[in-house]
């Protein structure tokens, strides 16, 4: 990173860690030892903050701990916590290779293990990958059961992030399950997100992680934690996966503070989630009316109704333009609607997206704040043509 690029940062988190209003606190809106002395506080109404700490994740400690809450909260047998998800994941579809026989997992290409893991299914791990499908969607039943190659494991992304945090009807999602257990292959769920897809299905998350043999979860994308992961699911699977932890180098000495972090989110965010879910809505579909009412010539709210708490906004300009315009706006009316933009591989030239998220600090935003925050937000954008399409 430049000298320029440093400060260009500098000034972004500046800008969003002064505004007033927001619609999601992000993980870098607090000094250190503010962070830390916020984890105290909210930690001693998760754990009892006067046992020792522990090291290697002991079974008696705040990691064990930690674990059979997790298991608790997912209806599994068990689970162990992870440093990162990728490194669940990688361990989780391992042992499933090692168990099914097949080396092949059915992933969409839009999965993270394809898209952000650099390959390590198969340099890692020696599995390939199948795609039972190319739309932007989670797969369909007919899709995993046509699919024209052989796969001992269906791993599905609940949401599908780069999709726009998509998620299938529970019919379809059992008829897919159902469809690869008709192949003999086992049902893993990349669940980083799974936190707040309940509200989407009407069911319970037992009722959801039910569906599959094992579920990695993030701790940090929904929750708020500082970081780490969980693999849930039989005790036998997942005592294999926590020794390939071990082999992956994943066998922290110390990782209480993430650990605390941890279920600080499951006891006070995890029951939060539906109201996020329910006021997502709230503010894409402020979104959509503001944008309709606009001169923006293209703009796309998607999912029209979010499935979760989080969604994508995708407008006619640069990454440039809708970053500079969004720090504009935070520093002069202390307001911060979005973010950093990007243009995801793929995309048309000349678009940009940016993921919304709605949580705690963006339930006091009515409709009306939200189209008056748009229309704000939008003056600080270059004008364009007035042809307009939504």
């Amino acid at each position: 990173m430049t000298e320029s690029e440093r400060q260009e940062r500098a000034r972004l988190l500046r800008a969003w860690n002064s505004a007033r209003r927001r619609l999601a606190d992000g993980p870098t809106g607090e000094s250190v030892g503010a962070r830390l002395a916020r984890l105290a506080a909210e930690g001693a109404d998760a754990y009892d903050l006067t046992g020792w700490t522990d090291v290697y994740g002991n079974e008696d400690g705040i990691v064990g701990e930690l674990e059979r809450r997790t298991a608790a909260a997912l209806g599994t047998e068990a689970a162990a916590f992870f440093p990162t998800g990728t490194m669940a994941q990688q361990a989780a579809l391992r042992c499933w290779a090692e168990r099914t026989g097949s080396g092949t997992v059915a992933l969409h290409p839009l999965a993270h293990p394809v898209r952000w893991e650099r390959d390590a299914l198969r340099r890692l791990t020696g599995l390939s990958v199948v795609h039972p499908t190319e739309a932007p969607r989670l797969p369909t039943a007919a899709e995993v059961r046509d699919a024209a190659e052989p796969f001992g494991t269906l791993a599905l992304e609940l949401p599908l992030r780069e999709a726009g945090f998509l998620l299938p009807s529970w019919d379809e999602l059992t008829a897919t399950v159902a469809a690869a257990r008709e192949r003999d292959a086992v049902v893993h769920f990349d669940g980083a997100r799974i936190w707040e897809c309940a509200t989407h299905f009407g069911r319970g998350l037992p009722e959801i992680a039910a569906l599959a043999d094992t579920v990695y979860v993030s701790f940090y994308k929904s929750l708020g934690g500082l970081s780490g992961a969980a693999l849930a699911g039989p005790e036998a699977v997942v005592e294999d996966a926590a020794a390939w932890r071990h082999r992956y180098g994943g066998q922290v000495f110390q990782q209480w503070p993430a650990a605390l972090a941890a279920l600080v989110g499951l006891e006070r965010e995890l029951p939060r989630l539906p109201e996020y879910v329910a006021h997502a809505r709230t503010v894409a579909a402020a979104l959509r009316e503001a944008l309709t009412e606009s001169d923006v010539p293209w703009w796309l709210v998607w999912p029209r109704e979010p499935h979760t708490h989080q969604f994508q906004v995708w407008l006619p300009y640069g990454v440039r333009e809708l970053t500079e315009a969004g720090a504009r706006q935070a520093e002069e009316t202390g307001t911060l609607l979005f973010r950093r933009w990007s243009e995801p591989a793929g995309a048309p030239p000349g678009l940009a997206m940016h993921e919304v998220t709605v949580a705690a600090a963006g339930l006091t935003w009515s409709a009306g704040d939200v189209r008056d925050a748009v229309a704000d937000f939008l003056g600080f954008l270059p004008r364009r043509s007035s042809s307009r399409t939504g």
